[in-house]
């Protein structure tokens, strides 16, 4: 109850603290990175993010991980601070600075106090910069996330989405990912000079960009940047985004996984529409009626009204960077699952043959403005909104413009999308588990 109250009074207050978001943001140009600064009236707290493109889609030919193992390596010491003087410099103060790296981009997310922000930029810039990739770190670090992979195997959902993936993006496509052995080649086969390599060419300042939200100083933030990264250079442009291809036909596949309680399923296509195309807020928009949350279609009728799920919804993914694709994930019982996927194709069909109704949409629409803007009520979200908006290829007034474009979609419109960029005929179903009736040979595939 107390969650709920807090997001409602948040709700109420968002208008008033996501008017005009753009006006508040100071942007500047710091040694060849791009700097947004906003000062909101939290007091004390900083957030930064950033993110370059030199995510997987840039790994080498032969080794899809080295990007990741790069990003992970950047907190394991430079060739100024081992990592355990790093952890001390940043717990003594509260502070911290975390790395990934995805698809596209290699991404950093830290907090601190408004009076440690020197600190952190002066420690973020010599990870970034001058990263030691000490050999025992990367033998301790593949023994990680090899152990993560392997673990990752058991898991119904991750497989049923990871071969999802090869089903709908053809060979090459930055959202099709490699199978799990060869990732875990990749890993063993990875060296310190691989890494090195992989860094020299494509991390700098170039295409670089950094957001600060919170008791900032935008002026402070920007002598405090110059002085941390001066002389950096290097950095690559983020790739061209490819268009996705002809996929085989439809089918289905089991990927058949002894002694599990539960399947996963992920039943899908590719839609061909990228983060601000023509339809995409339509056709979000719908999928969000048919599967989002417990106000969902889906959630409604497959689980609370028949009782045969765990969980289910529908999602648009994928899309920030390049062409995304269109699911729904489930977990049923084994028992259930025939009776599952009949009354999730049923609810597909109706909601793509009928359409949504006037009621949903609007309903609808006032969730996504009104979690948008809750989002925007903390400084952390406000911080993340901001980098997200820049990474899906738009401008700081975005922030400003979304409920706008939400408000104005027409249920002709929202309607028109799933028929357009949809065929339930035309989808992949991956099931993942131990699915009833398979044929013994199957289970060591």
């Amino acid at each position: 109850m107390k969650t709920f109250l807090a997001l409602a009074l948040l709700a109420l207050l968002a208008p008033a603290l996501t008017a005009q978001i753009s006006q508040g943001v100071v942007r500047t140009r710091v040694n060849g990175i791009d700097v947004i600064a906003y000062r909101t009236g939290v007091k004390d707290v900083v957030y930064l993010r950033g993110a370059l493109p030199a995510g997987d889609d840039k790994d080498p030919a032969g080794n899809p991980v080295i990007a990741g193992l790069v990003a992970h390596m950047l907190d394991r010491g430079t060739t100024t601070h081992s990592k355990e003087q790093i952890t001390e410099l940043l717990e003594a103060v509260g502070a911290s600075i975390e790395f990934t790296a995805n698809d596209h981009v290699s991404e950093f997310n830290a907090k601190c106090l408004a009076r440690d922000v020197p600190l952190v930029v002066g420690l973020l810039a010599e990870q970034l910069r001058t990263p030691a990739f000490r050999a025992e770190e990367l033998a301790s670090l593949k023994q990680q996330l090899a152990g993560g992979l392997k673990r990752a195997q058991e898991n119904t959902d991750f497989r049923a989405t990871d071969e999802f993936t090869r089903a709908v993006y053809v060979s090459g496509h930055p959202n099709r990912q490699a199978p799990v052995d060869e990732k875990l080649a990749g890993i063993q086969a990875a060296t310190v000079d691989d890494l090195k390599k992989f860094h020299a060419a494509h991390y700098g300042p170039a295409h670089f960009t950094i957001v600060a939200a919170g008791d900032i100083d935008p002026a402070a933030l920007q002598s405090d940047l110059n002085q941390a990264f001066a002389g950096w250079t290097g950095g690559t442009a983020a790739l061209p985004a490819p268009r996705n291809g002809a996929t085989d036909a439809p089918a289905e596949k089991t990927v058949y996984m002894a002694d599990k309680t539960s399947v996963s399923i992920a039943f899908g296509q590719a839609t061909g529409l990228h983060y601000g195309d023509p339809d995409y807020f339509a056709l979000r928009t719908a999928t969000a009626i048919l599967g989002s949350g417990f106000t969902g279609r889906l959630m409604a009728n497959v689980r609370d009204k028949e009782g045969l799920t765990y969980g289910i919804a529908s999602v648009l993914n994928h899309d920030a960077f390049t062409d995304g694709d269109w699911s729904i994930t489930a977990t049923f019982a084994p028992q259930l699952l025939d009776k599952g996927i009949e009354s999730t194709r049923r609810q597909l069909t109706s909601w793509y043959n009928n359409g949504v109704t006037a009621e949903e949409l609007e309903k609808r629409k006032d969730n996504l403005v009104g979690a948008f803007k809750v989002g925007l009520a903390t400084t952390d979200g406000l911080s993340q909104s901001l980098l997200l908006a820049i990474e899906r290829g738009k401008d700081v007034t975005w922030l400003d413009e979304y409920p706008g474009v939400i408000r104005s979609l027409t249920l002709d419109q929202v309607n028109a999308a799933v028929k357009k960029h949809l065929d339930p005929e035309k989808m992949h179903l991956i099931k993942a588990g131990t699915v009833p009736g398979v044929p013994p040979a199957e289970e060591k595939k």
